[in-house]
């Protein structure tokens, strides 16, 4: 009988590798928990709606990606592509916004979107998202990104480049509009099917395609940021100058652009040079019409994303103190021993020590070995002779030396000696 595999683009994480995502997502709870943000668990199944009026339904994710079906009560839902439109809709619908002028918010958890499996790159695909909500003041973009650059340290990530933009406000993109679409009207043979469709609904989406042709027509396009209103303008250099008060380096991208529409005025990638040509492991901005578009009040935010599959390929996270190994092993010969065995070591374990043995009458050779490979700190040799004499043989792993221990009080003893190593 053929053995049923995994859907194409979906990844099982394994031990092994789960503790390295454990140890990425501890160090985000810390991190992003110093900076007062509270974590928010979302459900993965939202109304399509949602997405198609926060995304935006001329985006490559609305039109070609979503996983969209519509359940036995006709109505159409969608597994989410992204959280920050689900994190909106839960600070709408509970009001979020009633108990603090500032909300900041993190979410750990699966995203879905169909596209062509790749590096780094999956169909369902894991999110660490942060959103700080009710406030648009400039060193707040700049503490967010210093967060995210924090964090990115704390696990490892060495290369980190930050580039940022502004993608301007609803002042003054109209006249880059009008620029960018007269440039993109005059070439549009040379684009590709989607951006010919783009002009007419949304040109600065032209620059955020991959296909070489249209990246070598935008290459010499004008740039949004050259029509920045004034407030804009002022906007984004407090963000840089914030970054710079922390000696934070970046370069500013003028030509980078997010695929949502709810971005304004910031942008920000941080990519590194381990995943060759999708390079980017995060990426953001501030999105201040956001919460108006889905209904409520006036809510300026800004946020980010980091991609887990990709942050835990480059970060360098060693095996060593990521993956938990036993304290001891308890080596137990015949079945008396083995009896006593199942009762020492699951009062060890509900005491908080990790403990391994092995109930299938294995040479105390074999039970060594396995003890070994576990890289147990300890083994516990347990005999008939050693339960007539009710002492057995406590080892050292790493040095080989061995001392004996009462089994009347074997419980206590051990945990003392494992709380001192």
């Amino acid at each position: 009988m053929k053995i049923i595999t995994a859907v194409r683009g979906f990844k099982d994480i394994l031990p092994g590798e789960s503790e390295k995502w454990q140890y990425v997502e501890g160090k985000a709870r810390e991190i992003f928990g110093n900076f007062g943000f509270r974590e928010i668990v979302l459900p993965i199944l939202e109304k399509t709606e949602l997405f198609k009026r926060s995304i935006g339904e001329t985006t490559d994710i609305v039109e070609k990606e979503m996983y969209t079906f519509t359940d036995r009560g006709d109505e159409s839902l969608t597994m989410r592509p992204e959280a920050t439109a689900s994190v909106m809709r839960a600070y709408l619908e509970h009001s979020l916004y009633a108990s603090e002028s500032v909300v900041k918010l993190y979410t750990i958890g699966p995203m879905f979107r169909r596209e062509r499996p790749q590096k780094g790159r999956f169909r369902q695909f894991n999110q660490l998202n942060a959103e700080l909500l009710g406030s648009k003041d400039p060193r707040v973009d700049a503490e967010v990104i210093l967060m995210l650059i924090h964090f990115l340290r704390g696990v490892g990530v060495s290369d980190a480049q930050l580039e940022i933009n502004s993608l301007g406000c609803p002042a003054c993109r109209p006249a880059f509009r009008d620029v960018i679409h007269a440039y993109l009207a005059g070439k549009s043979d040379g684009l590709c099917e989607d951006c010919q469709r783009r002009l007419s609904t949304n040109p600065l989406r032209v620059f955020d395609c991959k296909v070489e042709g249209c990246k070598e027509i935008v290459s010499t396009a004008p740039l949004l940021i050259e029509f920045l209103c004034g407030e804009c303008r002022d906007h984004f250099g407090e963000v840089q100058a914030g970054l710079r008060q922390f000696d934070t380096p970046f370069t500013v991208n003028a030509r980078m652009v997010r695929g949502l529409d709810y971005y304004t005025k910031t942008a920000f990638e941080v990519t590194t040079g381990a995943l060759g040509a999708q390079n980017a492991i995060a990426g953001g901005g501030r999105y201040d019409r956001l919460v108006e578009d889905l209904g409520g009040p006036e809510s300026p935010g800004i946020g980010f994303a980091v991609g887990l599959e990709r942050l835990i390929a480059v970060a360098p996270i060693p095996d060593e103190g990521v993956v938990g190994k036993p304290d001891l092993f308890i080596a137990a010969l015949g079945k008396e021993a083995q009896d006593f065995a199942f009762v020492l070591c699951n009062r060890l374990r509900m005491a908080g020590a990790r403990i391994e043995t092995d109930y299938a009458a294995r040479s105390l050779k074999s039970q060594m070995k396995r003890s070994d490979k576990l890289g147990c700190r300890f083994t516990l040799i347990l005999g008939e002779r050693e339960l007539q004499e009710k002492k057995a043989l406590l080892r050292d792993m790493k040095g080989s030396a061995q001392q004996p221990i009462g089994l009347d009080d074997a419980e206590t003893t051990i945990l003392s000696i494992l709380s001192k190593n």
